[in-house]
């Protein structure tokens, strides 16, 4: 009897071994998925939905016996105060985390990655706030351009671009913009540090508004009559954008008259198209870390089918991206576990794989986590969508310089 029980025994552990050893790798995503910036988070937790699904219908995590992933997502909500609070939660329910991704605004990444470093879990973001990787903590990672680097590196590149399509070198710029973190973090060192003297460039708009904008008209009448070689347009919000856009069609500007130029993903945004006719965004440019690229149409068609959305933005691409450079990370890490899992971060040195989703041609990280070969992708509306168009590797079609 008791060599029966003994057999028995046995038998049910050989049964149940290999289950345990297929238990699911977690992996966070914490974002906005309520409030005002929640269609954001939307789309980014579809593309980590999508980046696990891939991930375990080819087999899983091979390094650690094709153990597939788990993704476990959180709302930060509308404040960085309920941004941290999600994070506490994480780290809280979730002792087995191996990694995370997010934050999406810069303010809330700040706030997440206080928690994930003290909980020692490795934090992928976007964010482009310089303070992201600048406080000495080893478990956040950057893989985007920081906000820094766009803003001294963009302007030259503007102006190489438009001298490259019209065969003549910009002399003036103008600057319009919201008074928004973001819009100030961007144009502050061009205005205030020596970028214009450099490029031999002089300013000749310098109007700044606080949203929501009321009347466009005095902005763009001094744009008409200043009548800039490029123009920086920097606002954020969807009403304000529209407003420009129209007065500048209005006053003879728009549809690709002026070689207009912002910052970030917002004006790639689908709901730009969305709320106002979408020949006003007719050669709108602007400057952003990440976007889809040559290369990656069937991912892309796959997101979109996924997703439901009509294109694939900066954000989600990231989030996707985010996923399968942890598992990369799995496979480089001996043990499954979030130290190991950083580990493997800091050494990480791959130019194919994970390293498709990212601008530029290689991914790796510094000791502070910010990545070493980020570059800026340029991207431009035509035809009532926003294609990269710079560099020419990356480009999906041809630049049309506009007043070309």
């Amino acid at each position: 009897m008791k060599q029966t029980c003994a057999f028995l025994i046995l038998l049910v552990s050989m049964i149940f071994q290999p289950v345990q050893a297929q238990d699911p790798i977690k992996v966070g995503l914490i974002v906005p998925l309520s409030g005002p910036w929640a269609r954001q988070g939307q789309v980014m937790r579809a593309a980590a939905e999508l980046a696990v699904e891939q991930i375990n219908a080819g087999g899983g995590i091979q390094a650690h016996g094709g153990r597939p992933l788990e993704l476990v997502v959180y709302d930060t909500g509308d404040s960085v105060e309920r941004a941290k609070n999600a994070a506490q939660r994480m780290v809280a329910q979730e002792d087995d985390l191996v990694g995370a991704t997010g934050s999406y605004l810069s303010s809330f990444t700040l706030a997440v990655t206080e928690v994930t470093e003290r909980a020692q879990v490795p934090m992928l973001t976007l964010s482009y706030s310089d303070l992201v990787t600048s406080r000495g903590y080893d478990y956040v990672f950057q893989t985007s351009a920081t906000g820094a680097y766009q803003s001294e590196n963009a302007l030259p590149l503007l102006l190489d671009i438009a001298e490259q399509a019209s065969g003549e070198r910009p002399e003036t710029i103008g600057i319009v913009m919201d008074n928004t973190a973001a819009s100030v973090a961007f144009v502050n060192p061009i205005v205030e540090g020596t970028a214009l003297a450099d490029n031999n460039l002089e300013l000749v708009v310098n109007e700044v508004f606080t949203p929501p904008l009321a009347n466009a008209t005095p902005l763009i009448q001094r744009v008409r009559s200043r009548r800039p070689d490029l123009l920086l347009l920097l606002p954020t919000a969807i009403s304000d954008t529209k407003l420009l856009l129209e007065k500048m069609n209005e006053f003879g500007l728009g549809r690709g008259r002026l070689p207009t130029i912002s910052n970030g993903a917002a004006m790639g945004s689908p709901d730009l198209a969305a709320n106002m006719p979408p020949q006003l965004l007719e050669g709108v440019m602007s400057i952003v870390a990440n976007w889809s690229t040559s290369g990656q149409e069937a991912m892309i068609a796959e997101y979109m089918e996924f997703s439901g959305e009509p294109w694939m933005t900066q954000n989600p691409l990231c989030a996707f991206g985010h996923i399968w450079l942890l598992k990369e990370a799995l496979e480089l890490a001996e043990t499954p576990d979030s130290v190991a899992v950083n580990n493997a971060l800091h050494t990480m040195d791959i130019t194919a794989g994970a390293a498709d989703y990212f601008a530029g041609e290689r991914v790796r990280f510094d000791e502070t986590g910010k990545r070493i070969d980020a570059e800026i992708l340029v991207i431009q509306w035509q035809g009532g969508k926003p294609y990269t168009v710079y560099p020419n590797r990356d480009a999906m079609t041809e630049m049309v310089w506009p007043g070309r």
